[in-house]
Order: structure tokens, then sequence, then C-alpha cells
């Protein structure tokens, strides 16, 4: 399913992309992950050739978003699940404190998760199929 969205284009680049200002919308008063009070800005392929100024709306896939949104908030939690459960089963075969291995072992795959945040994050940003694309101008 694609969700399409209204922003005005701040910026052009070189290679047919426009970092798009977007309002706020109702999902979005709830999460606060994205700074600022009334909008964020985001980075769309410009394949209509919008200009700099222009009202603009963009389609962005639901399945992206909620890839996304797995990635970043419940791979971190079953990493450190899995990371917690190691622990133990280590510190069990080799007669150690259980306690210290599940903190290890939770900590270890907690920053293992979010060095796979920042490789999900760089494979979208070069990932045309996971960039919204402006569709048509408004204005």
């Amino acid at each position: 399913m694609v969700k399409e969205e209204e922003g005005i284009i701040i910026e052009i680049f070189k290679d047919n992309m426009a970092k798009v200002k977007v309002g706020r919308h109702g999902e979005c008063k709830n999460c606060g992950a994205c700074p600022g009070d009334s909008a964020l800005v985001i980075e769309a392929q410009n394949i209509i050739g919008a200009k700099a100024g222009q009202r603009v709306a963009f389609e962005m896939k639901e399945t992206n978003m909620l890839m996304a949104a797995f990635v970043v908030y419940i791979a971190p939690l079953v990493a450190i699940l899995i990371g917690v459960v190691a622990g133990q089963e280590i510190a069990v075969k080799f007669g150690y404190s259980v306690r210290g291995f599940q903190i290890a072992g939770g900590i270890l795959t907690f920053i293992l998760s979010i060095l796979n945040i920042k490789i999900f994050d760089k494979f979208a940003h070069n990932n045309k199929k996971m960039q919204p694309t402006i569709t048509r101008s408004l204005s």
C-alpha cells in the first residue's frame, strides 16, 4: 500500500533528489522521534522535475515504513532478549555467574543491533525503491 503526503520543496540536488519540508500529521504527534515542533524534512526522488518552493505530493510505501519501524524498534528488543538468553547459557555451561553474562550478552547484542540500524539506514538511503517519490506538483 502507498501513502501520499504533501510538502514544500526547500532544496534540489543534482541527482533528481529534493529536500521536502513536510507538516506533521496525526501519526507524528505522539511519536516525538523527529526533531522540531511542526515539520520535518525528508529527501525524496524528484522524478517530475519540480523546483524549489513548489508544493508537491509524494508517495511513501507503507511496507518500507513498517520495515524501518521493525528494524529500529523491534529488532533491538529481540536482539537483547537473544543476548540475555545466550549469556545465561554460556554462564551455565562454564559455571560462571549468570547475571553478569546475561547483562553482557544483552549489552553486546544491543550494540550489534545499533550497528544493524546504521547499516539499514545507509541501505535505505541508497536504495531508490525505499525512498519517497514526488508524484505531482500542487502549485
